[in-house]
This record gives structure tokens, C-alpha cells and sequence, in this order.
């Protein structure tokens, strides 16, 4: 008997332990994604007349998840780094319940190096991830991860790329009266490749097609240029892509998710780190958009081109890449849009939660095993004969 009740006290010590454990885990890995995007609101479109509110698009906009490969992806890393995301993910989908998500390329960390088999596991786990409702419509963007920078970007890898996300480089999606503009950033070197050259004809036809949505009907030159075109809405698109516009450093950018200070003193190289001069020229002289939208840095900034045209880099949806990931929340109407920021939970914060529940789980087995140690002794004391 004197065992029996022994054995009630250590399950009694025991049961609070794992009810702890459980918790914590619980917390870290489920609850706190909630906790922290449910804190985020979709932002007001100012000045916004009633039937516009009433096709207010609500877009999601994240960029750089580099889901790592066989090569360089650790099982662990994988493990963590892809459930981060795909918790912060569903949760903002659960939470927000946004019309359409945008991904602005690298979704792939090894898709310019992987192989036929490591490519379909690749898309298969992004698909997990990523997957959605029927009523939010998910749309990629090819990044030089995915495909490879120009010097390695092959006609193989784009077609794998495309025949997956449905990515055309230069495709015009209009959605409730916003037109977007969807441009494979890695084609546009200037070197006439058969890549960059038809990317570049595609982004001529895309820049007719806006400027036919423009002009009035009864134009001498419409029925000329215009009639094969699907009407649009006359709405100055919006610009998404990879790499930014030319800038030449971080240097000016602000905010707790821009680059490290040392970072911000690096010279960026044309064609690699941002669209060459040229390039970026050429894009506001075709397409005119209001916004652009870009990823590649891993780190926040906001440009304003000439015209006042504002460019927002949106930083890595990836922990690997920084401590506090975000994504950016829009609410776009033809003519108007308002952006918001929503950060997810820190690197920092689960391991200061994790480190605080070790230590006070070694402090609860220390007073546990000392319980026990002392009553084993006092009842082997109690059984012996006198």
C-alpha cells in the first residue's frame, strides 16, 4: 500500500510535467502564428467611393520562401523552416482570408541546380504548404532561384517553371477592374537571348494592350491596333517581379526589417543584385504602372521612381533568411490601393519562450527528483523491522 501511494505521488509530480511540455510546444509550433497575424488588419483605401469599395481586391503579397533542396537543405532545417511557413501561411489564409496571394519568385532555393526527381518532390512539398481555398486564387513568380541567373537560365528550366505555376513572362491578370503585370525579372539582361527577346515582345504586347484600354473607341488607330485585344480596365497596372528596379544601394531605406547597416553600405551590381538601368527604364517607359512590387533583397525598402511611382521591396517570408519575417497586406481598388505590413513571430521570441521552459523543466526535475529520492528513502526506513 505504501507502495501504491508512492506511485500516486509520481504520477501526481509527473502529469503536470507533460501538461507543461505539451503546452509550450503547443504555443510555439501552433498557437502563436495566430496570436500574432490576428493582430493584423487589412488597410483602409482612402477617399474610396461605395461602388468601389465594393470591388475592393484584398492581395497578399510575400516573396522569397527558398524552399531548400536536396543539396543544401539539412532534413532538420527543412523540417523547421518549411512548417514556420506553412503555419504562418494558413494561418494568415484562416485569419485575412485575402482574394488572391502573390509569391514574387524564389520559391525554389536549387531550382536553377535540380534535377527532374528533386524538382517534382520540391513542387510537391510547396504545394503542401501552400495549398488554398478555391476562393483565394494563388499566383508565382519566377525568380533566379527558380530558373537560375541568366548566365545559367535555360529554356528546360522555364518550361517546368511555367508548365507548374502557369507563369508567362509579361502576362497581363486583370482581377476585379486591377490589372497586374507579371514580368520574369531574370530575362530582362538586354542581350537579345531567345529567352530576353521573348519576354521583351510579350511586355510590347502587354504595354498595346494597356494603352488600347486607354484610348477611346472611336480612335482612328483602334480598330488597327486594338481589335484583337480583350477589353481591360483602363486602370495604370500594378507591377510585380523578382528583382527590384535599379537602385544603387539599401543605403536610404528604412524600417526594423531593412537591411543590417553593413549590408546597406553595399554598392548593388546591375543584373544581379537589381535590373540594370536600362532595364528598369524601359519597364516604367512600356507599362507605366503606379505600384511595383518586388522581392530578391530578403530585406524591406520603398523607392519612389520618377512619375512619384512607388517600388516596396518586400523582405524574405523565410526565417532562414532573417529573424522577423513579414508580408505585405493590400487593399487595391482601380484606381487607389493602401498597403500594410504584418510581421509574423520572431526567431527570437520562440527560443527566449523555449530557453525560459527549459529552465524552469530542469528546475521542476530537480525539485522532483529530490521529492522522490527523499520519500524512497523515508519509506524504505518505514518498512524495515525494528
Amino acid at each position: 500500500m505504501a507502495w501504491t501511494g508512492h506511485m500516486g505521488r509520481k504520477c501526481f509530480f509527473l502529469f503536470p510535467f507533460l501538461g507543461f511540455i505539451f503546452v509550450v510546444f503547443f504555443f510555439c509550433e501552433f498557437l502563436i502564428y495566430y496570436m500574432v497575424i490576428i493582430k493584423c488588419n487589412w488597410p483602409h483605401v482612402k477617399n474610396t467611393r461605395e461602388q468601389d469599395s465594393m470591388s475592393n481586391l484584398k492581395a497578399i503579397f510575400l516573396a522569397d520562401t527558398h524552399l531548400l533542396g536536396e543539396i543544401r537543405g539539412h532534413w532538420f532545417d527543412k523540417l523547421r523552416r518549411e512548417w514556420q511557413m506553412e503555419r504562418s501561411y494558413q494561418s494568415a489564409l484562416w485569419l485575412l482570408q485575402p482574394d488572391i496571394i502573390f509569391i514574387l519568385g524564389d520559391v525554389f532555393d536549387e531550382g536553377k541546380w535540380s534535377r527532374p526527381e528533386a524538382w517534382s518532390k520540391d513542387v510537391a512539398r510547396f504545394q503542401k504548404m501552400f495549398r488554398h481555398p478555391p476562393q483565394t486564387e494563388l499566383i508565382v513568380i519566377v525568380g533566379n532561384h527558380d530558373i537560375g541567373f541568366h548566365y545559367d537560365m535555360t529554356l528546360y528550366k522555364l518550361n517546368r517553371f511555367e508548365k507548374i505555376f502557369n507563369f508567362t513572362s509579361g502576362r497581363l491578370v486583370s482581377r476585379k477592374g486591377i490589372n497586374f503585370v507579371l514580368v520574369n525579372s531574370v530575362a530582362l539582361e538586354g542581350d537579345h537571348c531567345n529567352i530576353c527577346r521573348d519576354s521583351e515582345d510579350q511586355l510590347r504586347k502587354v504595354s498595346t494592350q494597356l494603352n488600347c484600354s486607354r484610348m477611346n473607341r472611336s480612335h482612328p488607330n483602334f480598330q488597327k491596333k486594338c481589335q484583337h485585344f480583350g477589353e481591360i480596365s483602363a486602370s495604370a497596372p500594378i507591377l510585380l517581379q523578382h528583382y527590384p528596379l535599379y537602385r544603387v544601394s539599401d543605403a536610404e531605406c528604412t524600417g526594423e526589417d531593412s537591411a543590417t547597416p553593413d549590408e546597406k553600405k553595399m554598392i548593388f551590381k546591375e543584373r544581379y543584385d537589381v535590373l540594370s538601368k536600362e532595364a528598369s527604364e524601359k519597364l516604367l517607359q512600356l507599362l507605366q504602372p503606379r505600384l511595383i512590387l518586388s522581392g530578391h533583397t530578403h530585406s524591406a525598402c520603398k523607392v519612389v521612381h520618377r512619375g512619384n511611382i512607388p517600388e516596396i521591396s518586400v523582405p524574405s517570408f523565410s526565417w532562414r533568411n532573417r529573424n522577423n519575417p513579414s508580408f505585405i497586406m493590400g487593399s487595391i481598388t482601380a484606381d487607389r490601393f493602401s498597403l500594410e505590413k504584418c510581421f509574423l513571430p520572431t526567431e527570437y521570441t520562440v527560443v527566449y519562450i523555449y530557453t525560459t521552459a527549459c529552465v524552469l523543466v530542469t528546475g521542476y526535475l530537480f525539485i522532483y527528483l529530490g521529492h522522490f529520492a527523499y520519500l524512497k528513502m523515508y519509506l524504505t526506513r518505514k518498512e524495515k523491522p525494528v
